[in-house]
Formats: C-alpha cells, sequence, structure tokens
C-alpha cells in the first residue's frame, strides 16, 4: 500500500457559528472520503476523492463537480488524480470514461483544474480528451435534425428522474429503458431518445470551454468550438424555452415535452449565461424553491405522489444543486435568493450532522425517494446515500464564490464576496492558488466593496494569475 501525506485542512471561519459548524462537517466528510485508488490513466495507488461513503469509486460526474466545486485549491494532487482516474485510453487516444450522456461534465473540471493551478501539463492532456469525446459523442449522440444532444439529464441516472414513458416496470436504471422498449430506441448511439435541459446546457459550455483550451494551447480549432458553443446555445433556447410557463423545458422527445422545472438545467442556463436577460428574470421568479432547497425537478411525478412521497430524482432535495444554483443567483445580481439557499443548506448539513445526498423537501431530513425496485411495502423505498462529497464539496463552493467571491479565469482572479445578514467577518487560510497562499479575510456586510487590500497595499480586487508566495488579502464591504 502507498501511503500519502495528511491532508492539508482550510481552515475557515467566520462570525457565524452555525457557518463554521456546518463548514467542519463538510471537510470532515471530504477527508473522509479520501482514499487509494488505481484506475483511467493512474500508473499507480493514488489518493482520490471518492463519490461519498457508500461508494468505492470516483464517478466521472461526481469526480468533475467535485473538482469544478474548489477541490483543487486545496488538495491540487487528490484532484488531479480523481480526474486521471475517470480517463480512459482506447487505441492510443485518450477519451472520457463514465455514463456517456453526462460524461463531458469533466471538461469543466478540469478546466477548473487548470484556472486554480495553472498546470499546462495537465491542460494539454485535458484538451486531447475533450477533444476526442467531443468528436466521439458527436458522431454517437448528437440529434442533427434539433441540433442536440441526446441522452438523460445530467444527474439522472434512475427513472425517477422520468415522466411514466421511461419507466419500465421493475427497473430503477435509465439505461435499462433501451431493453424495454427496443421498437422506439434510437439506432444511432445508446438509443436513449430524450434530449434534457441540463445535459445540452453541459455541451454548449464544454464547446466553450474546449476553444479556450485550445487558445490556451496555441491550437487555432478554438474558433470552430466558439462557433459550436454558440450554435447550441441558440438551439437550447429555440427549443426548450416555453413562453407559457416562463421556464425552459425539461425534456423532449418523440413522445412529447415535459415541462416540468429542472433545478440544475435552470441553474446552468443562467449559469452558463445561454438564458438571455428576459429568460433569466422569469426563471428567477418562477423557479419553484422547497422549505429546504431547490428541487431536483418539481413537480414530482404522479407514480410517486399518489404514494405520499417523492421520486426519488424528482421533487426532492439534492445539495449539489443548490451549489449551483447559489453562485448562479449570485451571478445574475439577486442576493435574496443566495442567502436562501446558503442559510438552507446550512441548517440541513447541521440537522443531519453530515453532507446527506437527499433531503426532504417538506421535512428537511434525510430521505432517498421513492423509485422503482426499491423495497417496504410499496418497493419503491429508497436510502439516501451517506456523507456524499458533491454535497460536503457543494456548501465548499457556495463559501469560496460566495462569501469569498472567488472568481477565476486565466488571468487571475476576481473578488466579489457576498456577506449575507448574521455574518459580518469571515476568514479563510490554506488556499492554494497556482504559485500562492492565500489568506482571505471578508469584513462589512453587504456585497459592494469598498476597499480591498493585497499585502497592505490598496489595489483592485484583483489577484493576477502570475503572482506568488504569501498573499494576505483583505477585503471591507457595505450594503
Amino acid at each position: 500500500m502507498t501511503d500519502f501525506d495528511p491532508l492539508p485542512f482550510p481552515e475557515m471561519s467566520t462570525s457565524n457559528l452555525a457557518i463554521n459548524r456546518a463548514y467542519r462537517i463538510a471537510m470532515g466528510d471530504l477527508v473522509g472520503n479520501v482514499r487509494m485508488f488505481q484506475d483511467g490513466l493512474l500508473d499507480a495507488q493514488r489518493p482520490v476523492l471518492l463519490a461519498g461513503l457508500d461508494y468505492d469509486t470516483p464517478w466521472t460526474r461526481d469526480a468533475a463537480i467535485n473538482v469544478w466545486n474548489g477541490l483543487g485549491l486545496f488538495w491540487r494532487d487528490v484532484a488531479r488524480h480523481t480526474l486521471l482516474a475517470v480517463l480512459e485510453r482506447q487505441q492510443g487516444r485518450l477519451y472520457i470514461g463514465g455514463q456517456y450522456w453526462d460524461a463531458i461534465t469533466w471538461a469543466i473540471g478540469a478546466w477548473t483544474y487548470y484556472l486554480h493551478t495553472g498546470d499546462r501539463d495537465f491542460l494539454s492532456l485535458a484538451f486531447e480528451s475533450v477533444k476526442n469525446s467531443l468528436a466521439q459523442f458527436e458522431r454517437e449522440e448528437f440529434d442533427p435534425q434539433a441540433g442536440l444532444f441526446r441522452g438523460p439529464a445530467v444527474y439522472g441516472d434512475g427513472v425517477a428522474a422520468y415522466p411514466d414513458r421511461y419507466s419500465p416496470g421493475g427497473t430503477s436504471s435509465i439505461l435499462d429503458w433501451v431493453k424495454a422498449n427496443p421498437e422506439k430506441k434510437v439506432q444511432n448511439g445508446y438509443g436513449i431518445p430524450m434530449m434534457c435541459l441540463s445535459t445540452n446546457c453541459v455541451y454548449a459550455e464544454a464547446y466553450r470551454i474546449a476553444g479556450l483550451m485550445a487558445h490556451e494551447c496555441g491550437d487555432e480549432s478554438y474558433l470552430v468550438y466558439d462557433e459550436q458553443a454558440g450554435q447550441l446555445a441558440s438551439r437550447i433556447r429555440e427549443h426548450f424555452w416555453n413562453p407559457a410557463t416562463g421556464t425552459f423545458n425539461y425534456l423532449f422527445d418523440p413522445g412529447g415535452i415535459c415541462d416540468h422545472q429542472e433545478g440544475l438545467g435552470h441553474a446552468f442556463a443562467l449559469l452558463f449565461r445561454l438564458a438571455d436577460d428576459e429568460q433569466s428574470a422569469s426563471i428567477l421568479s418562477k423557479q419553484h424553491i422547497t422549505k429546504f432547497g431547490i428541487p431536483c425537478v418539481w413537480p414530482t411525478f404522479p407514480r410517486y405522489s399518489v404514494l405520499g412521497g417523492y421520486g426519488r430524482h424528482s421533487g426532492t432535495v439534492w445539495p449539489f444543486i443548490s451549489g449551483f444554483w447559489g453562485e448562479a443567483v449570485l451571478q445574475q445580481g439577486r442576493r435574496d435568493l443566495f442567502e436562501r439557499e446558503f442559510i438552507t443548506l446550512t441548517e440541513n448539513i447541521n440537522r443531519s450532522g453530515q453532507c446527506a445526498e437527499i433531503y426532504h423537501p417538506d421535512t428537511g431530513d434525510v430521505y432517498g425517494g421513492l423509485q422503482e425496485n426499491g423495497s417496504g411495502a410499496s418497493g419503491m423505498d429508497w436510502t439516501s446515500c451517506t456523507r456524499q462529497s458533491w454535497t460536503a464539496s457543494a456548501y465548499v463552493r457556495m463559501i469560496l464564490k460566495g462569501l469569498f467571491g472567488m472568481q477565476c479565469s486565466p488571468d487571475g482572479i476576481r473578488f466579489a464576496p457576498y456577506l449575507p445578514a448574521g455574518v459580518n467577518g469571515a476568514e479563510v487560510s490554506g488556499i492554494r492558488y497556482r504559485e500562492c497562499e492565500l489568506r482571505l479575510t471578508v469584513e462589512g456586510c453587504g456585497g459592494n466593496v469598498v476597499e480591498f487590500c493585497r499585502n497592505g497595499e490598496q489595489m483592485e480586487s484583483f489577484l493576477p494569475a502570475e503572482a506568488g508566495g504569501e498573499q494576505d488579502i483583505r477585503i471591507k464591504l457595505s450594503e
């Protein structure tokens, strides 16, 4: 067995004891999910972040999201190993492994890792993997008529995420649909005909990131990727926007549309700036938020509501979505919505004493939801997974990108912090950004920066990527 050094623990504290406790719980769950592992491009056992306490591997989407949430800012090697562990080499070429429909999410995690570390060797490898994978998915899952990608929703591997027509009796996996419906499957690719909002949003962002990677690598193909990103964004607005509801539809296929609200899809549409200004304002006013956070899909489907519950993947609160929604609404200037989601997640984590996979939307209890092939009298009961990594990293994301306002680009970090009501100070140390060791202190209230000091010097609220050494950054805010 290969040993590894103890993980550094980024010290974070605020004037709010509930936030401090929830942060310690989140970091504790992350520490507990780091294990030795070898797969993919890892040549030996290395420390990686597993998906949660109930997993023995890092899933591709989870790996990407955890790094995207900021893992590389404090555990650089773990982040890199986790991303490499889910890559595959086929006939001498690199591809992203994992479930086909959301594997391209890896591109976003990989780009974020580069932004945080400046690791150009990794960038070259990542660009090759993303380029090859995009070409593969274009061949297998792109629908030229709609101009969109087929496949389930980003996190929706269970049938509880979908309408009745995708729920053949006795199975819980959406992948089994093709076996039960051979006459309806698409002959090209895996065969699932649905086109989902969140998945296409991720593809649009992956094209944009492929262009950024190409540009950083000096490859002129960035112009092509930029054009593809723009075309896909246009198709998303054309096919998914529903003027009658003032929201994006969740999915459509030859059987029709599902106009339920997809929380992750709406968060991505805002975060990636795929919605225009009018659409964004409408989403912000109409997205349903339950008492205990934004739901994954709303409402749940009738086959679950008639049993008095919620689908495992519909109606329930998956906190990793809260992290994206929180950043998206803050980016839109809706500090009230960020504050609501952040405080709700703080309370959920403290109440459960862990970063659970799923919470009940009405009670806030840890709740696995209802789904076919379950247990109990109805055969529908499922259990929420324990100490889920992406729930923990989502909370860290809301702190780093919300309270401390870290906005990374190839040029550096711009700071736009926001301290919600009940918090008048926050500080964090042990953050590694490229060649810097960061200590960040934010004081005051609200989100208007009135003073930004770096190592005792007042300047604009920006840290250039080429900076090095210890950086003591102090920010004062006002309403």
